[in-house]
C-alpha cells in the first residue's frame, strides 16, 4: 500500500472517530440540558444567563412555547457562527439547536422538586453539563460566547467581561419585569451553570504552563524529567537588567514545562529547593494536545 493511500485510510478513520465522538457529546448535551430545563428550570419559572436566560424570561412573560423561542432566540447567534467560526460549525450548532428544541417537545422528564436552592443548583448544573458537553462536541446551544467573540473584536473587552455585562443586563431586566428574588436565583443558577461549563471544558486537570528562569537551569531540567516525569522545553534566552552582570552571565537557559494543577505544588518545591532565586512563572492552559505522557520518575 502507497504512502500517499496509508495517509489517506488513517484521516478518514480518524474523521470517522471524531463524527462519532462529537455526536456522542452534543446527543449528551441536549439530553442534560433538556433534562435541568424540563426537571427543574421550568416548572419553577427559573432563569439562567445568556440566550437561555432570554428564552425563559420571554416563556414566562409571553407563554409562547421554549422550543419555539430557543430556535428563534439563537437564530442572530448561528448567522454569527457562520460568519465568524465555520460552516461545519454552524451546521452542528442547527442540529443541536434543533435536537434540544424537539426534546422539549417531550413530557417524560419528572419534575424532581420544588425547593428553589435546589432548583437554582442542580439546574444550573445540568444545563451547563448540557452546554459544556456540546461545545466539547463543537457545536453551542446557547449563542452567547459566539456573540461575545464577535464583540470583543471591535472592543477592547475580553469575551469574558463580555459575557458579564450580557447577563448583567439579563438579570436586571428580569428584576424589573418580574422580581428581585426571580433574578437572584438566575444568578445563582447561571453561577452553577458556568462552573459546570468550565469543569466539562477544561477538567480536573486543568493544565498549567510553568516558565522558569534559574542559573541551575540544567539540575531543573533534569529533577523535572526524571523524578516528575514531564517533558521540558529549553528556549535560550538573555537577562534584561544587565547591570553588575558579566558577559557570560546574560545569556540562560529558560525552562518551560506543562503540568496538571494538581502538581503544581510539588514542582514549585522542588524548583525551591534547588534553586531558592528561582523566577517562575505559571499561566493556565485552555488544553494540549501530544508530549503530556507521563513518563516513569525515579522516585517519588
Amino acid at each position: 500500500m502507497g504512502f500517499k493511500r496509508k495517509i489517506q485510510l488513517a484521516y478518514r478513520k480518524a474523521d470517522f472517530a471524531t463524527i462519532i465522538k462529537e455526536t456522542a457529546f452534543i446527543l449528551l448535551g441536549i439530553t442534560s440540558a433538556a433534562f435541568g430545563l424540563k426537571s427543574f428550570l421550568l416548572p419553577n419559572h427559573f432563569l439562567d444567563g445568556g440566550a437561555m436566560g432570554i428564552s425563559l424570561l420571554l416563556n414566562i412573560k409571553t407563554g409562547f412555547s421554549l422550543s419555539f423561542l430557543v430556535v428563534l432566540v439563537n437564530i442572530p447567534f448561528v448567522l454569527l457562527g457562520l460568519k465568524q467560526i465555520s460552516k461545519s460549525f454552524a451546521i452542528k450548532t442547527v442540529l443541536a439547536i434543533a435536537g434540544l428544541a424537539l426534546m422539549l417537545t417531550f413530557e417524560f422528564f419528572p419534575i424532581i422538586t420544588s425547593d428553589k436552592l435546589l432548583i437554582a443548583v442542580f439546574g444550573g448544573f445540568f444545563l451547563g453539563g448540557g452546554i459544556g458537553l456540546s461545545i466539547r462536541g463543537g457545536a453551542v446551544i446557547d449563542g452567547t460566547e459566539v456573540l461575545a467573540l464577535f464583540i470583543s473584536r471591535n472592543v477592547s473587552l475580553s469575551v469574558g467581561d463580555i459575557i458579564l455585562l450580557f447577563n448583567i443586563l439579563i438579570f436586571s431586566v428580569a428584576a424589573w419585569v418580574i422580581d428581585i428574588e426571580t433574578a437572584l436565583y438566575a444568578i445563582l443558577t447561571y453561577l452553577s451553570a458556568s462552573k459546570t461549563i468550565d469543569f466539562i471544558i477544561h477538567g480536573v486537570e486543568e493544565y498549567i504552563g510553568v516558565t522558569i528562569i534559574s542559573q541551575e537551569n540544567e539540575e531543573i531540567r533534569q529533577a523535572i524529567t526524571k523524578i516528575m516525569g514531564r517533558a521540558v522545553t529549553i528556549y535560550k534566552g538573555e537577562r534584561g537588567y544587565v547591570k553588575n552582570l558579566q558577559p557570560d552571565e546574560i545569556d540562560i537557559k529558560i525552562v518551560f514545562t506543562v503540568v496538571t494543577r494538581l502538581e503544581v505544588t510539588k514542582l514549585r518545591n522542588l524548583v525551591k529547593n534547588i534553586d531558592k532565586q528561582a523566577f517562575i512563572v505559571m499561566h493556565t492552559v485552555d488544553d494540549t494536545y501530544g508530549g503530556m505522557v507521563k513518563q516513569r520518575p525515579l522516585h517519588g
